[in-house]
């Protein structure tokens, strides 16, 4: 097979597409493919007013390259595809922005839980995205820019992918809401099968959701004081207001994941209960049984003097005797728990 089928979904250089988008186009689509060459082309005489997007695929190794030799984008950016720390942030580096940003992949499900990075250098007329694995929220921003969403700068799609993101984590949110409502009817009804651990797996999933998709909030903090001068005030007020958002649905997250501690707690105890229940009714039988096991073990003795053995009535006898310990014994037990 030759090696160019090996593309991983993408071109030669990495690109899985391009867009050149132009905000005050008079006429439909404002945003146009267009690939590595015409990109090339472009960014070496940028036009006002338009900006580009490339996004490339980070498991086909001519990506970075590619962006080596004709992106020219901040060393930062190179850094932050090969750092252990992943976690969701938004920087400023040479009047540039980078994002890491963690999603889900695409077609993601709450068994798998299945999350990876997308990095994005942002600058006014370009935006790159890269990325190993599809991911929801990106493919939603192209669905969205091929209808011809409103871009009126590049911050501002920077923008709109975090709020797809929002929209993908609000429909996790509410998936695991829906499957805990389930399982709390079904714990309401009685009927407690696998619950704890399925309980337990999707509470595993939503913290690891939470502490790697909330973003980080000084490095946040920093850029909604300090933004890049070429980010106008609509572009802040509405990257604040995602931020804003994208908080809302991990404290949403948070609360899900409490109402799964209580619902766990509340298996526990009662699965605690159930046990005690049965530990109770088994000290009782063998309570019960202990006068049986008493006589007949003496009874049982090859020893002389062996009381009864010579009476015709001596079985009857006994009978009565271990008749009356045992109803005295559950005489005993039933008043001492209707004291307790």
């Amino acid at each position: 097979m030759a090696a160019s089928s090996f593309n991983y979904g993408s071109d030669n250089s990495g690109l899985v597409w391009g867009f050149l988008i132009d905000p005050e186009a008079a006429a439909a689509p404002t945003a146009v493919p267009i690939g590595v060459a015409d990109a090339v082309h472009w960014m070496a005489a940028p036009q006002p007013n338009q900006f580009i997007w490339l996004h490339f695929n980070l498991s086909n190794t001519a990506s970075e390259r590619w962006l080596r030799q004709h992106a020219g984008l901040a060393d930062e950016f190179y850094a932050t595809l090969h750092q252990g720390s992943r976690s969701t942030r938004i920087e400023i580096a040479d009047d540039a922005l980078i994002a890491v940003i963690n999603d889900v992949l695409h077609g993601f499900s709450l068994d798998s839980a299945e999350i990876s990075t997308l990095w994005a250098h942002v600058t006014p007329h370009a935006v790159i995205s890269a990325r190993r694995k599809p991911l929801a929220s990106i493919e939603r921003l192209r669905q969205d820019v091929l209808e011809g969403a409103p871009l009126r700068s590049s911050s501002e799609l920077l923008v709109h992918l975090l709020r797809d993101q929002a929209d993908v984590l609000v429909n996790i949110v509410r998936d695991a809401v829906t499957r805990v409502d389930t399982i709390e009817d079904r714990l309401l009804a009685g009927r407690l099968t696998r619950q704890r651990e399925e309980l337990g797996a999707l509470r595993r999933v939503l913290v690891r959701l939470q502490r790697l998709l909330a973003p980080e909030p000084a490095a946040l903090f920093r850029l909604l004081q300090r933004p890049p001068v070429w980010v106008d005030g609509d572009d802040r007020q509405d990257l604040r207001q995602a931020t804003e958002e994208f908080t809302v649905v991990l404290s949403d997250l948070a609360a899900l994941q409490e109402r799964i501690k209580l619902l766990q707690e509340e298996i526990a105890a009662r699965v605690n209960e159930d046990n005690a229940r049965s530990l109770y009714l088994l000290t009782i039988v063998t309570v019960m049984a202990l006068p049986i096991n008493l006589i007949a073990g003496l009874l049982g003795m090859n020893v002389g003097g062996v009381p009864l053995a010579e009476n015709g009535h001596g079985f009857w006898i006994v009978c009565g005797l271990i008749a009356t310990f045992t109803t005295v014994a559950a005489w005993l037990l039933l008043r001492l728990q209707r004291n307790t």
